[in-house]
């Protein structure tokens, strides 16, 4: 008798590594309105870092930036505009 050591292997899957949403060529800065508004929720709060996949000194920076076009009136503070249906 022969048996293997592990009868129940799980099957190794393959999966596609996510691409990094800030490439290094990107500028984190309050002018880059393009990047800073992925990471603005639509009620204009700041995505947290799990959310957009981010690591912590690209958070830090993102949350400066966004604060910063925030202060400069580039962005809103609230998007309290609300959505009626009917």
């Amino acid at each position: 008798m022969n048996k293997s050591k592990r009868p129940f292997t799980k099957s190794k899957r393959s999966f596609r590594r996510r691409l990094p949403p800030i490439q290094s060529v990107d500028r984190i800065d309050y002018r880059n309105m393009s990047l800073i508004s992925r990471f603005i929720s639509e009620q204009g709060k700041i995505l947290s870092r799990r959310v957009n996949r981010v690591t912590l000194k690209q958070q830090r920076l993102i949350t400066i930036a966004i604060k910063q076009a925030r202060i400069l009136s580039l962005l809103p503070f609230l998007n309290n505009q609300k959505q009626f249906e009917r």
